[in-house]
Parts: C-alpha cells; structure tokens; sequence
C-alpha cells in the first residue's frame, strides 16, 4: 500500500530521493520499509536522480532565469550526486545562458536609479545574485 502511494507522489512530478524519504517518514513509515520502498522506486524508474536533475536545471533556468552556480547550490542542497548535477547543467545551451544572462542584465539595468561606476556594481551583484557567473557578468557588462 505505501509502495502505491510513493509510486502516486512520484508520478505527479520528477523527484529526488531525500524528498521521497522525507514523505514517507511523515507517513510515519519505519526506516527499514522506507529505504525498501526507495531501492523499489529506483528499480522501477519512479526515482531517477540524473532525469530529475535535467529537469530542474531546465525548469529553474527557463522559467526563473537561474544560473549555474545557483542551479548547482540548489541541486547540491537535495543531496543530488555530482555526477547528475554535470549532467544536469548540459540541458542549459550554452547560447541561450548567455542571452539570457544579457536580459537579465538589461532588465535590472532600467531599474536602477543611479548612474556610472555604481549601477554597474548594482546590476552585476544582482546577476551574480542570480547564479551567473561574476567573469562572464563582467565581460557583458563592460561591453556595454
């Protein structure tokens, strides 16, 4: 019953194993038929951490306008291997990352009231803020 109910949680969107185990210990399961019912969903694809983490690369930079190392913090916190965390930062291309990363910095550029020197520090703490890398927020930023 419980191994019905983990497969519903997963099937209604991409999970991570610490999640699943944090769930089915408010289910008040015990420690040993929780890691059971984990190796079960892991044999059975309801849990895969590599799929997970793509998806949340690409949700979390499409849809948030994250960067990397933001992206990267985030997946590192769900104790997601680093092996699926590379594989996950693939799914952003490499164009679209920097596109990206000029409209977040045009965007916060004309909401920023000061002028000179210390806008430029504004909007590049506010990209960085975001997860883009300070070498490349810097090199977009003194093109302009």
């Amino acid at each position: 019953m419980l191994l019905a109910k983990a497969q519903k949680f997963c099937d209604y969107q991409e999970r991570y194993q610490q999640e699943v185990r944090d769930k089915l210990y408010s289910w008040g399961t015990k420690p040993e038929e929780i890691e059971q019912i984990i190796c079960q969903l892991v044999e059975q694809n309801y849990i895969n951490e590599e799929r997970f983490a793509r998806a949340f690369a690409r949700g979390k930079f499409r849809i948030k306008h994250w960067g990397k190392n933001k992206i990267r913090q985030e997946l590192k916190f769900r104790k997601i291997s680093e092996y699926c965390i590379k594989k996950g930062l693939l799914e952003i291309p490499d164009e679209d990352y920097l596109e990206t990363l000029k409209n977040v910095i045009e965007k916060k550029s004309r909401g920023v009231k000061t002028h000179g020197r210390a806008s430029l520090h504004k909007i590049a703490q506010y990209a960085i803020s975001r997860g883009f890398e300070s070498d490349l927020v810097w090199g977009i930023l003194n093109k302009l």
